[in-house]
Order: structure tokens, then sequence, then C-alpha cells
């Protein structure tokens, strides 16, 4: 038995480590002043996918992310590590796109790609950390979901069964597929790059790389493996009433940058007296308990 499976990944700023720098006066994230990763939970998900594939031999790994072209990069990191390809789904119409704009767009490019069996992702990406866009997707696409999975144990006969990591232990459930499932950070990290994918697919691209280079193109067309897919609204047949901006109802009303800074210090020696005392003051005024 082998599986198609589609695994939603995204490109995201760091903000893990973010300084004063990060945000402009408007209160605009400064997307210059902190590197694009690949979102980490996503990174979860594909790890689970590619268990799938080395469980069930003839399997094919998909990723799919929304994004500019840059976010080609995704594409490359999962191939690296062992997906089979991925489509950028990239139109200046998806420009400002909520958690429902997201999950339409991803629906629709879902529909497109057609023929899967399991849709994985990560619980939620860590510059919105809304955790939605899956089970809106899922929703969309009228099929059953799996939340907060931890490990995806098996899918044979047409059921998916996986656990899950929840507040008051781990359960064991069962699905049907089509699918979606959305995983937890608490899952296993992703592998590392595979050296011979690293070189094999170090020149992928989607056409928009390589479109300004003849030579780099005409080297990709004589490697099809190499082809990344790009595609826009027109090619998912989506709608653009529910696109971007025209199609997110969230509207942010403000944002605010706040800065902690240190406005005194206090020393203490190392004995339990003055940490004693020192706690006792943190409580006083609320910085703890």
């Amino acid at each position: 038995m082998s599986l198609n499976i589609i695994v939603l990944a995204k490109q995201v700023p760091d903000t893990r480590n973010v300084g004063k720098d990060a945000m402009k006066a408007d209160g605009t994230i400064n997307r210059a002043a902190l590197p694009a990763i690949f979102n980490p939970e996503d990174l979860n998900a594909l790890e689970q996918a590619l268990r799938l594939k080395d469980l069930y031999p003839g399997s094919k790994v998909t990723v799919l992310t929304m994004g500019p072209a840059r976010a080609a990069e995704i594409i490359r990191e999962g191939m690296f590590r062992g997906a089979d390809g991925g489509v950028v789904l990239s139109d200046r119409a998806f420009a400002g796109s909520d958690t429902l704009a997201t999950s339409y767009a991803l629906s629709a490019a879902v529909r497109k790609i057609g023929n899967f069996d399991i849709i994985i992702g990560g619980r939620q990406a860590i510059d919105g950390d809304t955790a939605q866009v899956g089970p809106q997707i899922a929703e969309k696409l009228g099929i059953p979901q799996i939340t907060y999975a931890e490990e995806i144990i098996s899918a044979d006969n047409g059921e998916v069964v996986v656990k899950r990591r929840i507040e008051s232990g781990v359960e064991t459930v069962k699905a049907k597929m089509p699918l979606v499932v959305t995983v937890n950070n608490s899952a296993p990290d992703c592998r590392p790059r595979n050296a011979k994918a690293l070189q094999k697919f170090k020149y992928a691209a989607v056409p928009s790389e390589v479109a300004a280079d003849e030579a780099k193109k005409e080297f990709i067309e004589k490697r099809p493996y190499l082809s990344i897919g790009e595609w826009n609204a027109a090619t998912v047949d989506a709608d653009l009433a529910q696109c971007g901006l025209a199609g997110s109802p969230t509207k942010v009303k403000s944002i605010e940058n706040v800065v902690f800074t240190a406005k005194e210090a206090r020393r203490i020696e190392n004995n339990d007296e003055e940490l004693e005392a020192l706690i006792v003051d943190l409580i006083a005024n609320h910085t703890i308990g």
C-alpha cells in the first residue's frame, strides 16, 4: 500500500529571537530584521510524513506552501530531507490573508493537486499562533481532522491511527482517510538533510526564480525533477473575493510594540537569607506568585 501525502508548510520570520528592530514604526513586522525559517511545527509534520513514506514504500510526499517565490526555499528544504517535490502558491491576490483566506487558498490548491490520502501540517505557525488553518482546511474540504498529533502510528485499510498529546495526557484515535492531521512540537524532530538529496535538488527552483537566467532555465527543463510547481489564483480557480484582504474578515485594530528595559538592579549574595528576602519581595509586588 502506498500513500499520497501533502505536507502544509510555511516560511515564517524567526520570532524566537526578536530584538528592538523587529517592528517598524507603523507596527508592522520588519521582515528584513528577522531571518526567514521553516515553521518549526511544520518540520515536525514533515517528519511524520517521511516516516509514513518509510513505512509504506512507494508513497509520495508533496510539500505545499503559500507565499512569495522565495518561499520555494521551504520546498527545497523539504526535498533535502526526503520529500518528493512541492508547489508554491504565489499571487499578489493572496497578500494580507488571515487564516480564513489562507485556508481557502490552500484548500483550492489541495483540490488542484488531488488524489491525496493524508494532509499533514504543523499545529500552528510561530508568526500567528492561531492553530486555525489546518482545521479550516479540513472543514472546507469536508474531511475528518485529527489535531494535536504526536505520532501517526499507522495508515492501513483506509484508516489512520494517531497518538494525540492533550492537556490530560495522551490518547489514541482512529479516523478514515482522506483526512487532515495537525502535529504538535512534542512530536519527534525532523530528520536532518540527506547529503545525496542536497546534491540532487540544490538547483531545484520555481519558474520565476530562473526566468531571467536562460542557462538555469534550460538546465532545469532538461531535469524535470528540479522543477518546483508555482501556481497562482487562476491556476487553482480561486475566487478573488475570498482571497487576500478582500477575503479576510480579521482586522487588526492596533499594535503596540513593547520593549522591556531594566530600570533598577539589586545585587544579592549567595546565601539563603538574601534569596528568601528576594522571593518575599517578588511575591509582594506580584512579579511572581
